[in-house]
């Protein structure tokens, strides 16, 4: 059962939201031993359920939230043994708006350390597996999130979005995940990885249970001087009757894609043709290039963001009375990933390397985005693959160059600011294929009009929970 199925059930008296939460948990018990998607379940869910009002908007509805957005009294790692036992003393936006109109969280989800990684290897607690084959990945760095929902764990969940680490999951899981413009959902209590970059982003099994989460979540905060003072009317957009759209289909990901995802590619641009859209090739010359910005600005962002941790203020403190040797050993504590990235990113702010790195990459940056502006007065929406093949097996990736180019086609969207949304659009050899479309900036609600579209054409052909449904 869907999320937005639950709701109306719950509004109708049908189902309790304690009930709810008593089959998720049971769930959780039962099949999450074998999937690890969870980093800790909170097992207070039942009495809060209890104490709901049935009729909040959003009463009984689980909710899975990734680990670096943190949760009051709920510990929050960030997949760190650095935050192994912290417990937040505040609540992410974002968890607050959920909150308030009853939905529950049902625990917090496993990710690659900080953020930093494309299939949730990189936890410093365990890997997390993909439910249509475990002995693959599930994508990352959100993917306990995406497993919690593929596996309905959940019905809703939230990730975060800084290279593609919602969208990549999403793909390799069967799922939906967006990437919305940058400034759309608060990034208040999101621990940060690269602050220009980072966004909060849904996941869910249907373009309606999306929009449910964005209409929850997004807004103007006055906690974070990023947002956008953007009204959210996701639920609203989807009963507006959809536009005659122009399609640009990516010419700089069309190849080098294994033959499940260029079949997929093919059928979805079929299907658009049905839907009336003009379809036509598109080029972004500088998209094959961002990869490189990327693993420049975001490590750079990131060793300014991770200085925080030295044990001097929060997390994990290594003892000692001499205070180097204290902000030492702390930070032994991060993972070889972290580190790495750390080192990049040091690297290339240090004086005599700055302008040669940095410098370049932000004035990459520019142009990039100018360039996707120029081709959005062209077309409506960009039409490229989420990622170049479908979930690769665990340990398959032992070299970072190859688990970086993974982001190979999702970087784009964080750089340039766009919102962007994966949508399930086949299957190879068992696997999900997943499929993204990109919008002008602020015009988030149109990728959902059109995903739902794609989903009612092709009559959720796509859509499957390899371990059935809770209800």
């Amino acid at each position: 059962m869907l999320a937005h199925e639950i709701r109306a059930k719950v509004a109708q008296g049908e189902v309790s939201p304690l009930e709810v939460a008593q089959v998720y948990l049971e769930r959780i018990r039962s099949l999450d031993p074998g999937l690890r998607a969870f980093l800790t379940v909170n097992e207070g869910v039942l009495e809060e359920a209890r104490a709901l009002d049935p009729r909040l908007p959003l009463a009984g509805l689980p909710v899975a939230v990734k680990d670096n957005i943190v949760t009051r009294g709920m510990r929050t790692t960030a997949g760190s043994r650095l935050l192994e036992g912290f417990l937040p003393p505040y609540e992410a936006t974002a968890v607050a708006r959920l909150k308030a109109l009853g939905a529950l969280v049902i625990g917090k989800t496993n990710l690659d350390e900080f953020g930093m990684g494309s299939s949730t290897e990189y936890s410093a607690f365990f890997p997390t597996r993909n439910p249509f084959d475990p002995t693959r990945v599930p994508g990352g760095s959100s993917g306990g999130s995406a497993v919690a929902v593929a596996a309905d764990l959940a019905p809703l969940a939230l990730g975060s979005d800084t290279g593609g680490s919602v969208r990549q999951p999403a793909a390799f899981c069967g799922i939906y995940g967006l990437k919305p413009t940058y400034g759309r959902v608060s990034r208040y209590g999101l621990i940060a990885y690269a602050s220009s970059l980072d966004q909060i982003g849904p996941m869910a099994r249907s373009v309606q249970d999306l929009a449910l989460l964005m209409d929850a979540i997004s807004g103007p905060d006055p906690l974070d001087a990023t947002s956008l003072d953007l009204r959210p009317r996701f639920q609203e957009a989807l009963e507006a009757p959809l536009p005659s759209l122009r399609l640009g289909v990516v010419r700089e990901g069309l190849s080098g894609n294994s033959p499940g995802v260029e079949g997929a590619l093919q059928e979805a641009m079929a299907v658009f043709r049905g839907l009336g859209f003009s379809v036509k090739e598109v080029s972004w010359p500088s998209l094959p290039l961002a990869l490189n910005a990327y693993y420049i600005l975001a490590p750079a962002e990131a060793s300014s963001n991770l200085a925080r941790y030295d044990g001097t203020l929060y997390g994990f403190r290594a003892e000692g009375e001499e205070l180097w040797r204290v902000v030492e050993e702390t930070r032994a504590r991060f993972g070889l990933e972290v580190k790495r990235r750390i080192l990049v990113g040091t690297f290339v702010l240090s004086s005599g390397y700055y302008e040669a790195y940095y410098g370049r990459a932000q004035a990459f940056r520019r142009r990039l985005k100018a360039e996707a502006q120029a081709l959005f007065q062209e077309v409506d929406l960009l039409l490229l693959p989420t990622t170049p093949h479908p979930a690769f097996p665990l340990g398959g990736r032992p070299d970072p160059l190859a688990m970086y180019r993974e982001d190979l086609y999702t970087v784009g969207a964080n750089l340039a600011g766009l919102p962007a949304l994966s949508f399930p659009a086949g299957f190879e050899d068992g696997l999900p294929v997943g499929l993204q479309l990109f919008a002008p900036w602020g015009r988030d609600e149109l990728l959902l009009q059109v995903a739902l579209a794609f989903e009612k054409a092709t009559d959720r052909a796509f859509l499957r929970t390899p371990l059935g449904e809770a209800f």
